[in-house]
């Protein structure tokens, strides 16, 4: 791999993961404000508990994003290896964050506010079957979600682990 191929493929990484922060930016801070205005609305206790902390959770996203996929940017007079070095470490960065993104992402507080909303409906559906097949969408949709997050999680965390040992490689090639 050249080295014009490594600053190519570090532009295209720093332009698509500012896309995907800002994607995540803006979804976080539109999830807070719908959890918000939701907030506002809620008359039970522990939905209201709820839906302010999924509030939270898209303003905690938000920053999470801004902290961790948001790229830095190298130095104008960078040399070749500040350079490499500058994009495995932003490589490894983002593959820290997908390494921990339960944490990172606040999923944690995600799915508790979301117990904490949709419990008191599921325990009073306990009683007749039939109200208990109205959260047969929400299940599915959990179960769709997952079997698309894990594979999904570990290719990308595979992907990039490569291109860090490729760039690993290409550094000590470098030196020799």
């Amino acid at each position: 791999m050249s080295m014009t191929e490594i600053r190519g493929k570090a532009q295209q990484r720093r332009r698509r993961a500012r896309l995907e922060a800002l994607i995540e930016i803006t979804s976080g801070l539109a999830v807070c404000v719908f959890f918000a205005w939701t907030f506002a609305r809620a008359n039970e206790l522990l939905a209201r508990a709820g839906v302010g902390l999924l509030s939270l959770w898209g303003m905690y996203v938000a920053y999470q994003a801004y902290r961790w996929i948001w790229p830095g940017r190298p130095g104008p007079d960078a040399t070749v290896s500040t350079s490499l070095e500058f994009y495995r470490s932003e490589l490894e960065r983002r593959r820290d964050y997908a390494l921990h993104i339960w944490r990172r992402a606040g999923l944690t507080f995600c799915f508790l506010g979301a117990a904490m909303v949709v419990l008191p409906g599921l325990i009073k559906s306990l009683g007749s079957p039939r109200l208990l097949l109205n959260f047969a969408p929400l299940f599915a949709l959990l179960a769709i979600w997952l079997a698309i997050f894990f594979p999904k999680r570990k290719r990308r965390l595979r992907k990039l682990q490569q291109e860090i040992d490729e760039l690993r490689t290409f550094e000590t090639e470098g030196r020799s």
